[in-house]
């Protein structure tokens, strides 16, 4: 019986299939890519940057509220979502009747 040519599976249970991949960006680096977004939200494209730093914190965080929070992730959230609302209230500020005419 050839196990993995030489390698027994009851030596490394998880070696194959029980992981998640590995392809994508981890939980530190979403973190801190949500808090370089909210902070550029602050200044430019605040509606498009604010949700995807509010995304970003959110992954970062395991997408679950239970647990350590780790710090670049809550304030990827944070920031996130005042940036959203600040851009929200700009653009409801900038479609009211009579701004800019006259």
């Amino acid at each position: 019986m050839m196990a993995g040519f030489g390698h027994g599976t009851r030596r490394y249970p998880r070696s194959r299939g029980r992981t998640w991949s590995r392809t994508g960006p981890d939980r530190a680096t979403l973190g801190i890519i949500g808090v370089i977004c909210a902070v550029a939200g602050f200044f430019v494209l605040g509606i498009v940057l604010g949700p995807v730093a509010v995304v970003c914190g959110w992954l970062a965080m395991g997408r679950s509220w239970a647990g350590s929070r780790p710090v670049p992730a809550l304030a990827a959230l944070v920031l996130g979502a005042i940036d959203t609302l600040l851009a929200i209230v700009w653009l409801a500020g900038a479609a009211t009747p009579g701004n800019g005419l006259f």
